[in-house]
């Protein structure tokens, strides 16, 4: 029982701070994707959302291409400090910040695009600078749709295996979040406890996907 309420534990505690990381980042790069014309948005774009598209195992192969101890980034950190995120629970977060982040941005670009553009020029008429319109005018108007992606994301965190896996292992008591628990519970016979964390993590992502659906459609 220790163990299972352990992996709750670090699923909440990988999600709430992935999903914080989301926010920070996802809703500049939203912006910028939804109200800035440049040569290759769509190109930028693309490389935000193929996470959604690649199987959870290729998106981890490239963070430990990236991130691992021999890694492009991984490695120059490893050199010069000798820690590596590789087997950590710092590794879980970065799996999920990166398979959950195109839910934000996708969703927080929708909303942002939908804003009437008469109320955004009615702001500059009114000589405010861009900054002030985007966090007076055009966040509060789109702020259901962000809030309805950050908690897709939170969801999305909550469940993420492959890319954990790949990245964080499967170490017990230090980097085995819910799904990797059901894997192993599955794996090794214990049909009662996964039954329980199946549900468990089935009633989460019910009850985060109605409160997103919820927001969404207010939001358009």
């Amino acid at each position: 029982m220790e163990s299972v309420l352990f992996s709750v534990r670090l699923s909440l505690q990988v999600a709430c701070l992935s999903t914080l990381l989301i926010v920070v980042t996802g809703i500049p790069i939203a912006y910028l994707l939804a109200r800035k014309a440049f040569r290759g948005r769509e190109v930028l774009d693309m490389i935000f959302t193929l996470p959604l598209v690649l199987p959870p195992t290729v998106t981890g192969y490239y963070l430990i291409i990236i991130f691992g101890r021999n890694g492009l980034l991984g490695g120059f950190i490893y050199q010069w400090t000798g820690w590596t995120i590789m087997f950590t629970w710092y590794a879980a977060v970065l799996a999920s910040y990166v398979v959950a982040l195109p839910l934000l941005i996708k969703t927080a670009r929708a909303a942002i695009e939908s804003v009437d553009k008469n109320l955004i020029n009615a702001s500059y008429t009114l000589g405010h600078s861009e900054i002030n319109t985007a966090l007076k005018v055009i966040l509060p108007l789109a702020k259901r749709g962000v809030i309805a992606g950050a908690v897709l994301a939170f969801a999305r965190s909550m469940g993420e295996f492959g890319a954990t896996l790949m990245l964080a292992g499967n170490l017990p008591g230090k980097t085995e979040t819910m799904p990797i628990a059901i894997y192993s519970l599955s794996n090794s016979g214990e049909w009662n406890k996964a039954h329980g964390l199946v549900m468990l993590m089935t009633l989460i992502s019910g009850l985060f996907l109605y409160i997103a659906n919820r927001y969404s459609k207010r939001t358009f």
